[in-house]
């Protein structure tokens, strides 16, 4: 319960809460676990209402925007642990996050943006658990327009 109650202390700080986990939109398992490991998906950022949030950083956003997207694509990626563990008290560590940005040819601010996702994670378990090895790329689109896409791997 030491997870939980630390995440929703976290979240409540921030201004946020845990939405429900999204579900899969292909063939696909939002999470695997594959001995002490869990893999998850690419999430993309769904806000609190549902709505898909779309934009390219460098042409239709910025890098706040891009960095609360974040926010809501690792929102998405701690529900689908949720529900797939039933609490997120088993998570050890954040181990690995590969953060993907649409954006323009010229935009280099990516670690900035997947820096939304860190942050959270490490306010949510802390430095030593939260704070992971990260990729940050940059790509030319991402499925139904979305600014980020996000996977993630822990251990439990």
């Amino acid at each position: 319960m030491a997870a939980e109650l630390q995440l929703a202390a976290a979240l409540a700080k921030l201004g946020f809460e845990l939405p429900a986990a999204p579900e899969a939109k292909g063939l696909y398992q939002s999470v695997v676990t594959s001995g002490s490991l869990l893999y998850t998906s690419g999430h993309l950022p769904v806000d609190a209402s549902g709505k898909l949030i779309v934009g390219r950083l460098g042409a239709d956003l910025d890098v706040q925007a891009g960095y609360r997207a974040a926010q809501w694509a690792c929102l998405n990626i701690l529900a689908s642990l949720r529900k797939h563990l039933g609490s997120l008290d088993p998570v050890r560590r954040v181990v690995k996050i590969l953060g993907v940005v649409n954006c323009t040819p010229d935009f280099t601010q990516q670690p900035a943006v997947i820096n939304g996702c860190s942050e959270l994670l490490a306010d949510v378990f802390g430095r030593e658990a939260g704070v992971a090895a990260r990729s940050a790329i940059g790509v030319g689109s991402l499925p139904l327009g979305v600014p980020v896409e996000i996977e993630a791997v822990f251990e439990i």
